[in-house]
């Protein structure tokens, strides 16, 4: 398959707003794959790489400039193992070396496919096909059910290998990938409500309620005296988290995958701040502060898979082999009951509580309602999508955030505010840096960044808009921390925004209130648009 048949079909899905549509012509390159490329053609599919991370930004990319070829002969099979050179490049002249790499792989691509190679490199290839959209196509072209490609995706991990896997072998090659101690599983994703006593409702009555706890996500592994601690991002942290580590090898199994959470409590069993737990999160061992991990639920033990189980049997099992180490929980189906367990819950110092289903089995990767977030302040998860330099008190610090929701029905980041607000001095050093590093383009005062840092946004509310595309806005929304645990995947969607609108009188169009001037900090960082 050559690339050009890649970037054909790219053009395709992104010219059309009609799910049918993309998955359609996904699924019939896909078919058209090689066997050997189906996991590359389907990563790229999805705007990704198989590399992930590949150590050049956009002032290394944009700054190519060569001649193209007219003539199509790139394949992605050579544009993947082009980057799989790219990141085992380190040392003195690495920069160089990987922009000598660049320019002979830019030499052999045709101008669509030079402008879909930097689009993809920096992460900005807005077609409209996330991984949702790929699912379904993957299933379209293999014939299998969609629902068998999404619990193999959560089992393997990987979306190119579930494709190839997939086209090779059908229904029984998906059936076949199973729960693997030492491998990580997608997680589990919970929808939100405004209260303990609604989230009941949603989830249909009896359910357990249990203290949202305001950490790291992990998931735990262990085979024997063998531990591997994983992110909520499946990366492996095992060597930063020995308290982790030894807390596992205590419990009275021999194998066992636990889903928690890990926080650092002060002197009085208080949460710390999120900034706090983070910052040991992501440091050596050596560190002396303690990581205290407490789990909520088992999907493997002893040789047995429990994600298809009841949650009332995994919580029994949960309860024998961790004991204290369990998140503190009740099963009610008493609104009144659930309400003063999360008023409790906030007393200790935790975000709220999590609502979830009694008979739910373990779903990875939506947001449906078995599980249900509720907490006191209003936020949203979104992703950042530019930064404005700042003025006055700020100059010289990238400032003011432009924020994107994903929209569920292509996939595509969707700009709904801005803020400057809740930024302190140690944030905006921190995201100066940050940004500049994800930097793939300027206009005037605007960095453009890649859409791949998540940011947690408190806010009043939401309210009808048309300055924005998604034809909402956020009310004075302020940053409340930083999300490196979480994936733009992830984030809300503009469904979640437009239902703010009915509690914040949002029948009005606005100017855009998350923009207004804030008399306590650099006004001219407030850009009303």
């Amino acid at each position: 398959m050559l690339l050009a048949d890649l970037v054909v079909t790219s053009r395709t899905v992104a010219s059309t707003s009609k799910r049918t549509e993309k998955t359609a012509a996904m699924a019939a390159l896909l078919r058209a794959a090689e066997p050997g490329e189906v996991a590359v053609v389907a990563t790229m599919l999805a705007a990704d790489l198989r590399q992930s991370r590949i150590g050049v930004g956009w002032a290394t990319v944009g700054a190519i400039e060569v001649e193209p070829t007219q003539t199509a002969t790139l394949r992605p099979l050579d544009v993947d193992a082009v980057l799989d050179e790219l990141v085992s490049i380190s040392g003195a002249g690495s920069q160089a070396a990987r922009a000598s790499l660049l320019l002979g792989l830019f030499s052999r691509a045709t101008p669509d496919e030079t402008a879909f190679l930097r689009r993809l490199l920096l992460g900005d290839l807005r077609q409209g096909a996330l991984e949702g959209v790929v699912l379904e196509a993957i299933a379209k072209a293999a014939e299998v059910p969609s629902a068998l490609v999404r619990r193999a995706l959560m089992f393997g991990g990987d979306l190119g290998n579930t494709a190839a896997i997939a086209m090779a072998g059908g229904v029984d090659g998906l059936s076949a990938v199973r729960l693997e101690v030492g491998r990580p599983l997608r997680p589990m994703l919970a929808s939100s409500a405004a209260s303990a006593s609604v989230a009941l409702g949603d989830v249909g009555g009896r359910a357990s309620v249990e203290w949202k706890l305001d950490g790291a996500r992990i998931q735990v592994h262990r085979r024997g005296e063998d531990v591997w601690v994983y992110t909520r991002n499946l990366n492996d942290i095992t060597h930063r988290v020995p308290d982790v580590v030894a807390l596992a090898r205590s419990f009275p199994v021999e194998s066992v995958v636990l889903d928690g959470e890990s926080l650092m409590l002060d002197e009085d069993d208080r949460p710390r701040a999120f900034q706090d737990t983070m910052s040991r999160f992501g440091a050596d061992a050596s560190r002396a502060d303690v990581l205290r991990a407490f789990f909520f639920d088992v999907l493997h033990v002893d040789g047995r898979d429990l994600v298809d189980e009841p949650f009332t049997v995994r919580l029994a099992e949960l309860d024998r082999i961790v004991g204290r180490a369990r998140v503190p929980g009740i099963v009610t189906d008493d609104p009144t009951a659930a309400d003063g367990f999360a008023a409790d819950a906030l007393r200790a110092g935790h975000e709220g509580v999590m609502v979830k289903a009694v008979d739910s089995s373990y779903e990875a990767g939506r947001r449906g309602k078995s599980w249900v977030k509720v907490k006191p302040v209003r936020t949203l998860d979104l992703v950042v999508l530019g930064v404005e330099w700042g003025h006055g008190r700020r100059k010289g610090w990238l400032s003011n955030l432009h924020l994107g929701a994903r929209d569920p029905d292509t996939g595509a980041f969707v700009m709904v505010g801005k803020t400057f607000k809740g930024l302190t001095d140690e944030l905006l050093r921190w995201q100066t840096e940050r940004f500049l590093s994800l930097e793939r383009g300027r206009e005037g005062i605007i960095v453009w960044v890649r859409p791949e840092q998540v940011v947690e946004i408190a806010l009043d509310g939401a309210q009808v808009s048309t300055r924005y595309p998604g034809g909402v806005a956020l009310r004075f929304a302020r940053v409340v921390r930083y999300r490196d645990d979480k994936d733009p995947a992830e984030i809300d969607t503009l469904v979640d925004v437009r239902a703010l609108l009915a509690g914040a009188g949002g029948g009005r169009d606005a100017s855009d209130a998350s923009d207004a001037r804030d008399p306590d900090s650099d006004q001219a960082d407030a850009d009303p648009v």
